[in-house]
């Protein structure tokens, strides 16, 4: 069977699954996730074992360890996968929740309801994981997924997709509400991205060609997830070591995902012992420096940063740091080279955060804490589908009711326009 066969088929079965699955009770939703959960765990030695060897094949590739460290598939990361399936079937569900009402001067009664976009077609790379929460977060606001992983992935996704349309099959749900495409050809995507008549939104998840390849070929709409140069500014007024907690946490706790700070900013006041300090620090923790003269100055260690590094999302232990005027500065410098994804202010002044809060739209803005906590998880949606860098429909951390939109209802007793 040709690739575009496999595509138009398992397309097809989805948009019919995805009928059933709008109309599915919250408690049968939730027994459905909670299934798979258990099932994950029961079944973590297998998924070792595939994901070992999507691991092998990594390391013969020369793949780089930021890389690496995202396909792993370890007993904790397993756990977090069902742990983030018990989590999103705890969560409210959005389906069906009517989001205000209001009466016309004719008597008839407007209000708007949230029902499931449709079908939703998911293209991301490395992290296994993804299919888990992507599954979940589908599934509970009524929708039908396709999910299309790496193919540096593919042993690990295909045995995660297999162990939970189990338990769709196990309670008589169409199987085709979950697809994973387990063929590595490149056409898979091409073919997905033209099947508009069945998918209602294609979510890419990955590095900005990838972003960019689905963006330009898709017939359907895309929300994009794009790169995450992600920026943190330390004020004069910061406190120090709140300040190097922050930018430590950012870079180092785990440098390879979308989250991560690459760039640092630090107000000139405090340049002279603060960037000594984050300098010393960084390098500690084996992170390389890019830096503006004057942090070249201060920390001789610091590579001569060029125009690129302001643009980079590294997803390595490199750090582009460079030492500005002032708030505005600062705040110019995020405009010019933001990916609208997450920036940070670490200050003691209120005014200053407020301004910061208020001039930088990225989808995440944060005061006093780590870039880091930019995830839907953390911030209470439950596993997120992933982070919009596009302003429409949804801006930010997407969990559930990101995956639905809302329709009218009306109720009148007779009435007809004059």
């Amino acid at each position: 069977m040709s690739v575009a066969q496999q595509i138009q088929d398992l397309s097809c079965e989805a948009k019919q699954a995805a009928n059933i699955m709008a109309n599915l009770s919250s408690a049968v939703k939730n027994d459905l996730l909670c299934r798979m959960a258990d099932a994950l765990e029961s079944d973590a030695p297998h998924l070792q074992q595939e994901n070992e060897k999507d691991l092998n094949a990594a390391r013969a590739n020369g793949l780089a360890p930021a890389m690496i460290d995202r396909l792993v598939l370890n007993d904790d990361r397993i756990k977090a996968m069902a742990d983030g399936l018990r989590e999103v079937a705890s969560l409210p569900d959005p389906v069906g929740e009517v989001t205000g009402m209001w009466k016309r001067p004719n008597g008839i009664q407007v209000g708007r309801m949230r029902i499931p976009l449709g079908v939703i077609g998911i293209i991301f790379e490395s992290r296994p994981n993804v299919t888990a929460d992507a599954a979940a977060l589908c599934l509970k606001s009524g929708n039908a997924v396709i999910l299309r992983g790496g193919s540096e992935a593919i042993h690990s996704n295909s045995a995660i997709g297999t162990i939970l349309k189990e338990q769709l099959t196990a309670l008589g749900l169409p199987s085709g509400a979950l697809q994973v495409i387990t063929t590595t050809d490149r056409n898979a995507v091409s073919e997905l991205l033209k099947r508009d008549e069945e998918i209602d939104l294609i979510i890419p998840r990955g590095g900005e060609s990838l972003i960019r390849f689905v963006s330009e070929n898709s017939r359907i709409p895309v929300i994009k997830h794009y790169k995450g140069v992600c920026h943190t500014f330390v004020d004069a007024d910061a406190d120090a070591d709140m300040a190097s907690n922050i930018c430590l946490n950012a870079k180092v706790q785990r440098p390879g995902v979308c989250n991560a700070m690459e760039t640092l900013l630090v107000h000139k006041d405090i340049a002279e012992t603060f960037i000594p300090r984050i300098a010393h620090e960084m390098e500690q923790n084996k992170v390389e420096l890019r830096g503006c003269p004057v942090t070249c100055s201060l920390a001789p260690s610091a590579k001569p940063a060029t125009d690129a590094d302001w643009d980079e999302e590294y997803l390595d232990l490199i750090l582009a740091v460079r030492v500005v005027d002032n708030l505005d500065q600062a705040i110019e410098h995020i405009r010019q080279h933001t990916s609208l994804h997450t920036e940070v202010i670490v200050t003691n002044s209120y005014a200053n955060s407020q301004k910061f809060v208020r001039s930088v739209n990225s989808s995440v803005i944060m005061v006093n804490a780590s870039s880091r906590f930019s995830d839907g998880g953390e911030l209470g949606l439950g596993a997120e589908i992933g982070i919009s860098t596009t302003k429409l429909h949804s801006f930010g951390p997407m969990g559930l009711e990101d995956l639905t939109t809302r329709k009218f209802i009306v109720f009148g007793d007779g009435q007809v326009r004059p």
